[in-house]
């Protein structure tokens, strides 16, 4: 288990994250509940996470090699969240990690927690002898982009006279059958939330 050194700022209480563990329930429903919040956001979706993808994210998550998610907390509050997968560099022949999601609650941004969680992410792709850290970021959003160099990152290129890479995507069908629950479950665990992160 792996946990990030705390770090104090301009806050009250240090920010302090740990890599989560998919089969504890309090995390899983905080990965969810944060999810959700950074699919509601304008760099997000602008739309909240379908039920039967929210009750079945951890599942499903558990099931890959390499992914893992880093919770930050602000006290007993969860105010971050990173997914993340290690994939691999031909050029390296090495592991690598990619960071997938990067959210932070509106209240909690520009005060460490993203800096905080990245060491974490950092320590991880260490322990496992990966060659570097990979990341997307849209090209509107400044703030995300100042602190992922903040951190270290820099836009990818082989040489400045070709350009830079760009992300791009090619969506497939995709029904959604085999993340559908029953809906009662879905309540259930949606509902849970709120006494998980009380607990937790």
């Amino acid at each position: 288990r792996f946990t990030g050194h705390p770090l104090r700022g301009a806050m009250s209480d240090a920010v302090t994250c740990v890599v989560a563990d998919y089969s504890n329930q309090t995390h899983c429903e905080t990965v969810s509940s944060l999810l959700n919040e950074y699919a509601l956001d304008r760099f997000g979706n602008s739309a909240p996470l379908d039920l039967g993808v929210r009750a079945n994210l951890c599942a499903r998550l558990s099931t890959i090699a390499g992914a893992f998610s880093v919770i930050a907390r602000v006290g007993k509050t969860p105010v971050g969240l990173i997914n993340a997968f290690q994939g691999f560099s031909t050029f390296k022949c090495a592991a690598l990690i990619n960071v997938h999601d990067v959210f932070v609650m509106p209240n909690h941004r520009r005060k460490g927690v993203t800096q905080a969680m990245m060491a974490t992410v950092q320590e991880v792709a260490v322990s496992r002898n990966c060659c570097k850290l990979t990341l997307e970021v849209l090209s509107n959003n400044q703030n995300a982009q100042r602190s992922y160099e903040k951190f270290g990152f820099a836009s990818y290129e082989l040489d400045p006279a070709l350009g830079t890479a760009q992300f791009w995507e090619k969506k497939l069908p995709f029904d959604g059958e085999d993340v559908m629950v029953e809906a009662g479950e879905c309540t259930k665990q949606v509902a849970g939330e709120k006494i998980a992160e009380e607990q937790s």
